[in-house]
């Protein structure tokens, strides 16, 4: 049976909110696309996944301002290891990654955020800027397969250069072993503090999965998955 995922505290959402306004001014935020959010009904929104992250949190605040919709993320289950992490990500709607709960979620009609590459993504060096690592992440296909939910597509190509992330086998090796990250990064300066670079979110028109069927879904996984590539590289090209 799948799991009762419980929903977010308005409360909670308006002090991330308020947490969030500082950052849009900083980067000048922008978003492009707006229009294909769906105001309603079940949705996938697959978005690539930078170190700062922060830039889909922004992209967060302003599908809620817009739309009224609170995106419902599956979040790294790392993140509910930490028990006051834990309490905030929930309490802002987000919930441990699960094939069951986006599955629940997307059923009962929700916004359903994922970033495919997660944490491996994330720690790309800038010798990989503006590209995926979802060779062999294709759960998020599986999902809009199984439940007709149309995929939205994200991007904050110029995310990437928020930060210089060096090439580092510790951090490689901190990561296939420990699923930690440890990532050799600097900012502005030589500090850690998130250059200003103009931040445009480009959104892509929804992208709907064939009728699913289950004798064929392997094949269907691997054509959906590389339809998604090729939409995510054109947004990541929009620099």
């Amino acid at each position: 049976m799948a799991p009762t995922v419980t929903g977010p505290v308005p409360e909670a959402v308006e002090r991330g909110a308020a947490l969030l306004r500082p950052l849009m001014s900083w980067h000048r935020f922008e978003v492009r696309g707006m229009e294909h959010v769906p105001r309603s009904g079940p949705c996938l929104w697959v978005a690539h996944h930078t170190l700062a992250t922060y830039d889909g949190f922004l992209l967060g605040l302003r599908v809620w301002e817009d739309t009224g919709r609170i995106t419902r993320a599956l979040g790294d289950k790392r993140i509910f290891q930490v028990p006051w992490l834990r309490t905030r990500a929930r309490r802002i709607g987000i919930v441990p990654a699960s094939p069951d709960a986006g599955e629940e979620l997307l059923r009962q009609g929700e916004l359903v955020g994922v970033a495919p590459g997660g944490m491996w993504e994330a720690l790309r060096p800038s010798t990989e800027r503006y590209r995926t690592r979802w060779e062999e992440r294709k759960g998020f296909c599986r999902l809009a397969l199984r439940t007709g939910a149309p995929m939205m597509f994200s991007a904050s190509p110029r995310g990437d250069e928020l930060y210089t992330v060096y090439p580092s086998r510790l951090t490689d090796l901190a990561y296939e072993r420990l699923h930690v990250p440890l990532p050799l990064v600097r900012g502005l300066g030589p500090t850690l503090v998130p250059r200003p670079v103009h931040l445009v979110a480009w959104i892509s028109p929804l992208l709907r999965p064939p009728p699913h069927d289950p004798a064929c879904e392997e094949e269907q996984v691997e054509e959906l998955h590389a339809r998604a590539t090729a939409v995510m590289a054109e947004l990541l090209n929009r620099r």
